[in-house]
């Protein structure tokens, strides 16, 4: 992503562990004053667990296991960097394993992994936004990977990207959102002939419009059994499309409640109610980088079951002035509906700031607990995150992304201390 920016003074890791000013329902003096707590949510363990690069922009770090050995290693999207693969010891620690990806530094902004050619093993693709070079590797199943890149079948300033079988052919397609004077979005459909291969069904298959587009999501939102999409884009308005069950788009507009203009820059999609619809998180900036200008309040739109959404921010999400680049569902207190981590920024400034927690009462309201959740130490540029259960104790860890920021590990503890305040039971 594109983010002009006045020169940045070079930061230390010792930086990262700093306060730094935010404006929102937990002030950092707060923060700051209270100390270590062993009742956290979560563990800091990146110093002895996770590879430091406080210099590093890893926008997208992705748990999944490369290598087949049960448990979950990190491939990271890096802007202006080379990609890269942190493999897991088993036990949670992290190490570098050079040499895997390309050595060409690219502006890679997201990675998806799935198995593309139905070989059984997990296979990777990039994309990448200034210098268009979307990267695609099939797995050999033991932490290596063939590079295939020109069975990709463009270039594009790409920001968004998912993949998820569109057509209900057992195969799984790709959706590239994409930003500039071309900012057609692309839908390539895997060749059921040759898995692992690509039918560009972009003309026939999405609507035909430019927009600047920063995160694509797949999910049933109509309870009709296929994949359809929501998309956030840059410059309003975020669209839903829903699919006709062969992987044609088509755009709805009446019942999808956009009450304000958005920056958009993550879509997330679940069931944050308990209603068994997917419900919407937006996350939102009032600028990338720059002045004050739209109102980056993370926005939650309530699905009734056929794809007609309702903003109702107001009385379920804490007030924030705050831009977020990113935030990631996941159950951190273990009472089973889904909590939030949200990714900041202080904007303007585009200064780092803390990671934000949080708590569902299990009927959709949001409380910001990040006192209570998160370590005082982690302070970034927030980009996305990852999560999943990195040293096999059967509690959800997180891996955070950041812009010329230290990437986090946080092991999950699901403490009681910070889940029972907030409760509907």
């Amino acid at each position: 992503m594109k983010t002009f920016l006045l020169n940045l003074n070079m930061l230390s890791f010792s930086c990262f562990l700093l306060a730094c000013s935010t404006s929102s329902s937990s002030t950092r003096t707060e923060m700051d004053n209270r100390g270590v707590n062993d009742s956290l949510v979560f563990t800091d363990v990146t110093e002895s667990q996770f590879p430091i690069a406080p210099e590093l922009h890893i926008l997208n770090p992705l748990l999944v296991d490369v290598d087949g050995d049960g448990d979950l290693d990190v491939v990271c999207g890096v802007e202006a960097g080379v990609n890269r693969l942190y493999l897991n010891d088993g036990n949670g620690k992290f190490t570098w394993e050079k040499g895997i990806f390309s050595d060409v530094k690219h502006d890679t902004e997201h990675v998806r992994a799935a198995d593309f050619n139905n070989d059984g093993s997990i296979d990777l693709i990039f994309v990448a936004e200034d210098d268009q070079n979307h990267e695609f590797y099939l797995g050999n199943g033991d932490g290596t990977f063939t590079p295939a890149h020109d069975r990709l079948l463009g270039k594009s300033e790409g920001n968004g990207l998912e993949v998820g079988d569109v057509n209900g052919d057992g195969l799984v397609d790709i959706v590239i959102g994409n930003s500039g004077e071309a900012g057609q979005n692309f839908l390539w459909m895997n060749d059921p002939e040759n898995p692992g291969n690509f039918v560009d069904a972009t003309k026939t298959h999405l609507p035909q419009v430019n927009d600047k587009t920063q995160s694509i999501a797949l999910a049933d939102l109509d309870g009709d059994g296929d994949l359809d999409m929501m998309i956030g884009n840059e410059v309003p308005p975020n669209r839903l499309l829903i699919n006709d069950g062969q992987g044609v788009f088509t755009e709805k507009t009446d019942g999808f409640e956009l009450l304000v203009p958005l920056e958009t820059r993550m879509v997330l999609l679940a069931d944050v109610d308990g209603d068994q619809d997917l419900d919407a998180v937006f996350s939102n900036l009032t600028s990338n980088g720059g002045d004050w200008d739209k109102d980056p309040q993370l926005r939650i739109l309530i699905n009734d079951g056929n794809a007609n959404f309702v903003d109702e921010t107001d009385r379920r999400m804490p007030k924030n002035k705050f831009s977020s680049y990113a935030s990631q569902f996941i159950d951190f207190d273990g009472d089973g509906d889904l909590d939030l981590l949200v990714g900041t920024v202080e904007i303007p400034g585009f200064n780092p700031d803390q990671l934000r927690a949080y708590e569902n009462d299990g009927s959709g309201n949001f409380t910001d607990i990040t006192e209570q959740a998160v370590p005082n130490s982690v302070v970034a540029r927030g980009w996305d995150m990852t999560v999943g259960d990195v040293n096999s104790d059967g509690i959800d860890d997180v891996v955070t992304g950041g812009w010329r920021s230290q990437s986090y590990l946080l092991l999950g503890s699901q403490s009681s201390d910070a889940s029972s305040q907030n409760k509907n039971f």
